[in-house]
C-alpha cells in the first residue's frame, strides 16, 4: 500500500528521470517532464527513439544517464514497465513512481523482490507541489472518498 511518507520521500529527491516522454510533446510523459522541471527538479528525459525532447538532451535508457538519479517516474505501457524496473534495480536506483496506467503485476512484484521503494496507482501531479488547480480538485475528491494515501 502506498503511504504519504513514501510519496514525500520520493518528492524530496531532486534528480529524477522521466520515462515516456515523446517527440510529440502532447503525451502525458511530457506534461510530467515539464511540470517537474518547472517545480525545480533536475529532470532527465528518457526515450530510446530520439536524442532530443523539448530542446533537452534525451537519453535512450537509465544506464546512459550522465549521472545517477534519485528516482524514476515511469509513464510507459505496462508491457515495458518490468524492463524499466529491472534496469533501475540493476544500476542502484531505489525509488520508482509507476504512473497510473504504467503499472503491471510483474513490475510491482519485481519492485518488491528488489526491495525498491515504489508508488503505483497515484498520479505524481496530485502530489508534487505546487499542485495545479485540476489536480488539487482531484486530490480533494480522493481525500473525501478516503482514497488519498495516509
Amino acid at each position: 500500500m502506498v503511504t504519504k511518507s513514501t510519496i514525500d520521500d520520493f518528492l524530496s529527491q531532486k534528480k529524477i528521470a522521466v520515462l515516456g516522454v515523446s517527440r510529440d510533446g502532447k503525451k502525458f510523459g511530457n506534461v510530467i517532464f515539464r511540470d517537474m522541471k518547472k517545480k525545480g527538479y533536475q529532470v532527465f528525459p528518457i526515450n530510446p527513439n530520439t536524442d532530443n525532447v523539448e530542446g533537452e538532451k534525451c537519453y535512450p535508457n537509465l544506464s546512459s544517464l550522465p549521472e545517477k538519479v534519485d528516482g524514476v517516474i515511469v509513464n510507459v505501457p505496462p508491457a515495458v514497465t518490468k524492463e524499466v524496473v529491472a534496469e533501475a534495480a540493476s544500476i542502484g536506483i531505489k525509488r520508482i513512481w509507476l504512473q497510473q496506467g504504467s503499472e503491471s503485476e510483474s513490475a510491482i512484484q519485481l519492485c518488491r523482490e528488489n526491495q525498491l521503494q515504489f508508488i503505483h496507482g497515484e498520479c505524481i501531479l496530485m502530489f508534487a507541489e505546487p499542485v495545479g488547480f485540476g489536480h488539487r480538485v482531484h486530490r480533494w475528491i480522493w481525500k473525501i472518498l478516503g482514497k488519498l494515501p495516509e
